[in-house]
């Protein structure tokens, strides 16, 4: 990562940029992937004002605190999951993704490499929390919220959010009734009896 701090910002983050800075193997295309999903490249490859603080004096924690908002469902579950076991973290990407052993233990050694290269004394929370409790504890997807992925052919992000309800078993027909209706009102836009 030293490497992006240094060489200063290109309109846009390709995978020519990346060998002409010198990440010239074929796995290196990967990383313009890992900069989107830690949020330095907006999903045009595009440098966001995070690269631009990421040059600064304080690089390191402007790393940390994009590896926290990125990995934000593994940092949900450990919060100090930047000093997790390879043990630890492959049983976390394991039990939230379908991937293979082979991407699994990459994901994990991008995760330690990136780690590596940050400092995350400077903010102990992040600023942006994400809490998560689906995708983690969730059978087995195609997909990991943990692991970086290419945005949907429409430009777009894709999105994932799962919702708990705890209802007590006091509750009345009523009462759970109205959570429901609630949600169908807030979540979808519907009112009454549509």
């Amino acid at each position: 990562m030293d490497s992006a701090c240094e060489a200063g910002i290109p309109p846009k983050a390709t995978v020519a940029w990346l060998k002409s800075i010198g990440f010239r193997s074929s796995n290196d295309a990967t990383l313009t992937g890992v900069l989107k999903f830690i949020g330095l490249t907006d999903a045009s490859n595009i440098p966001t004002a995070k690269w631009t603080a990421y040059r600064g004096a304080n690089h390191r924690a402007v790393l940390g605190e994009a590896i926290r908002q990125g990995y934000a469902d593994l940092f949900a579950l450990y919060p100090d999951a930047h000093t997790r076991s390879t043990t630890d973290l492959t049983h976390v990407f394991s039990t939230s993704s379908a991937a293979g052993a082979q991407v699994i233990s990459k994901t994990v050694q991008t995760f330690k490499a990136l780690v590596e290269e940050a400092d995350f004394s400077a903010s102990a929370e992040p600023t942006e929390t994400v809490m998560a409790t689906g995708p983690l504890h969730a059978p087995a997807a195609t997909h990991s919220p943990l692991m970086p992925t290419a945005p949907q052919a429409q430009g777009g992000p894709e999105v994932h959010i799962d919702i708990q309800i705890h209802i007590s078993p006091e509750s009345t027909t009523e009462q759970i009734d109205k959570i429901f209706e609630s949600m169908a009102k807030h979540l979808y836009g519907r009112k009454g009896d549509e």
